[in-house]
């Protein structure tokens, strides 16, 4: 029997630590990140990844944890016009990760934890985190958005946004300032005209039109508020883990936000 020591990576493990390792952690972890989807013209592609990546490595040196290699694809339909970002269809993900889900039940981890670094990802998520618990599985996950917005209240100051931005700029420039082009951080943010996805055909777009790829300022990004950004979403993180890592653990309410109409 493993103790509760210390952080695991279940993909180190050989199945018989996993065995072990289950029943030795309330919960395991699964980080969400597109590995694929445009970030602007100043961003890469698996920007999604790396902070997924990045968040759930800060998570772990700070509270003891068991978590899981990343899902690096998934629903995110809103990016498809721009060249290299890969999208799966709606029910096919939210599929997939119950079938995750059932996996780690069928080893005794019925706590799930996605550390979800996408926004459409929630309207897999939510009806999937309800069906769960009537098979007595409880899964919870990260609503970006939600977390960020305070933060990004008290820290950012662009006008609108949310792909690519100030924020996201910043968290990548404090991560990875190496894979970041400042040189080519424009401000992009013609109001939203609906709720369809981004576009970069100003003749179509239902929803954002986007020139860039981006929405919102990133010329205002700085490594220092990324690490202002950062590390308070790493902190609500944790203080929300910490309750879920209760025995008596209550599942949030439901997002009625997020069932119904797919999302973007």
């Amino acid at each position: 029997m493993f103790k509760q020591e210390r952080s695991m990576n279940l993909g180190e493990l050989t199945w018989r630590e996993a065995e072990s390792a289950f029943p030795a952690y309330p919960f395991v972890l699964v980080p969400i990140g597109a590995a694929l989807k445009e970030h602007g013209g100043h961003l890469p592609l698996d920007t999604d990844l790396i902070i997924a990546n990045r968040l759930t490595q800060a998570i772990a040196d700070k509270m003891v944890l068991l978590y899981a290699p990343a899902v690096p694809y998934g629903y995110y339909p809103a990016f498809v016009d721009y060249a290299g970002s890969v999208n799966v269809a709606l029910d096919t993900f939210k599929s997939y990760l119950r079938d995750l889900c059932h996996s780690f039940a069928r080893h005794g981890m019925r706590k799930i934890y996605f550390l979800n670094t996408g926004l459409s990802t929630n309207w897999a998520l939510e009806p999937l985190r309800l069906e769960l618990q009537e098979e007595s599985i409880v899964m919870e996950y990260t609503d970006l958005m939600e977390m960020l917005a305070p933060l990004e209240r008290q820290f950012c100051k662009q006008q609108r946004g949310s792909h690519a931005d100030e924020s996201e700029t910043s968290i990548m420039l404090y991560l990875e300032p190496s894979r970041v082009r400042m040189d080519l951080a424009e401000k992009d943010d013609e109001p939203r005209r609906g709720p369809g996805p981004f576009s970069r055909d100003p003749k179509i777009a239902s929803g954002i039109y986007s020139r860039t790829g981006a929405w919102g300022d990133p010329s205002l990004a700085t490594a220092e508020k990324g690490q202002l950004l950062f590390e308070g979403l790493v902190e609500a993180i944790i203080e929300f883990l910490a309750r879920f890592a209760e025995p008596g653990y209550k599942p949030l309410p439901a997002r009625g936000r997020y069932l119904g109409g797919g999302g973007k």
